[in-house]
């Protein structure tokens, strides 16, 4: 998120002597984005980041297209999915291509002997349900059902749920993810129009600084593989840091829908970006109120793009058979719309208490055997039936 933040201590000025209590220097430490050339922080840490004792044997988690191409609406059952203990383990790739990943995941325990660090990615982690805590260099976020938490490529994490029933959808992405440019103005602040603001964000809060030493684990995924490097530092080891570059938190409960006389397209649900696709929030809002208005979507040619929807709650009035944490699939080339009775139904209707996630990718997705595993294979004859 593209304004400055600032934690704990640091010196007066950036790149001068930080000295802690016994007279020894802190340890600058700028994590920086685009080389040198776009959002970046600076960390003050109580030992160098570059402390590595070991290095294990990598090991991969690169995704394999069981379907490479594809030319039908789908949908996959991703509560199907079995939940696993472990945070890294439990996540599955289900769609995938070379600009983002999409993955769910049902960790039923914290993170509590490694941290995690995706050095290619961006991840966009929507908390579908379970709560808990991210845990992070720059301090802690709070996260509950319905929240976005935004980490960028480069942070180390761990994950604490207060729960045990977690389910989680991630978007990877391998460009920054960013706020949609027509929601700011030229200096990056929110316009009065957009659909949230600065307010809205959850920020890192209650810095903890753990100077220790020891064996600590950082698991560091690199182009699909696992890296298991051993630290002799606590990750977590700041005393103070500042910049624009940190990870954050956004409820989709706090989007504030925009809505018009005639059904509206679906850009106005527009909540992040990346570089070839796009996420949007489809949340509980009033419907159209021309007095001849068709609430239900009308049916769409998807043109350039294929369009995945991931439904978390609520009545969807345009589909029937909707279960929580169904993903649909309609790719690039053929049209898909409202479901056979749904467009009538739909008229006189004042309201709408659906959610949902979508992402818009520019480029063909490619299928896991994990999505195939959990597919409605008659998906694509429901609007026949």
């Amino acid at each position: 998120m593209p304004f400055y933040h600032r934690m704990g201590q640091m010196p007066e000025k950036r790149h001068t002597q930080f000295r802690k209590p016994d007279g020894t220097l802190y340890s600058e430490e700028l994590i920086s984005t685009e080389g040198f050339s776009s959002l970046y922080s600076l960390v003050y840490h109580c030992h160098p980041p570059t402390l590595v004792r070991e290095i294990e044997e990598a090991y991969s988690v690169e995704p394999k297209a069981a379907l490479p191409k594809n030319l039908k609406n789908r949908s996959f059952l991703t509560f199907n999915t079995e939940p696993k203990d472990d945070y890294l383990e439990s996540r599955v790739v289900m769609l995938f291509n070379r600009d983002l990943y999409l993955t769910v995941a049902a960790p039923k325990k914290s993170m509590t002997d490694y941290f995690y660090k995706n050095a290619d990615a961006d991840e966009v982690i929507f908390v579908h349900e379970g709560s808990g805590v991210l845990k992070t260099l720059y301090g802690q976020i709070n996260f509950e059902y319905g929240d976005y938490l935004v980490v960028p490529r480069g942070v180390i994490y761990q994950i604490h749920f207060h729960t045990e029933n977690n389910r989680l959808m991630i978007t990877e992405s391998f460009s920054p993810i960013k706020p949609p440019k027509r929601y700011m103005n030229q200096f990056g602040q929110f316009l009065e129009h957009s659909p949230y603001c600065e307010r809205d964000i959850k920020l890192p809060q209650n810095l903890e600084t753990n100077d220790a030493h020891g064996d600590f684990k950082v698991l560091i995924k690199k182009q699909d593989l696992i890296y298991p490097y051993i630290y002799a530092t606590h990750p977590f080891d700041a005393i103070g840091w500042d910049g624009y570059q940190y990870p954050y938190g956004f409820s989709i409960h706090n989007y504030e829908p925009i809505t018009g006389r005639v059904h509206m397209p679906p850009p106005i649900h527009q909540t992040f970006e990346g570089h070839n696709f796009v996420i949007c929030s489809f949340v509980p809002r009033l419907y159209d109120y021309h007095p001849d208005s068709i609430p239900a979507p009308y049916n769409h040619s998807n043109v350039d793009s294929d369009e995945v929807l991931y439904y978390v709650d609520g009545d969807f009035m345009s589909r029937k058979h909707v279960e929580r944490g169904m993903i649909s699939l309609h790719p690039k080339g053929i049209p898909h719309g409202p479901h056979p009775g749904t467009v009538e139904k739909s008229i006189g209707k004042k309201e709408t208490k659906e959610l949902a996630v979508m992402v818009d990718p520019f480029y063909p997705l490619e299928i896991t055997q994990a999505a195939l595993d959990c597919e409605d294979p008659h998906y694509y004859k429901s609007w026949v039936e």
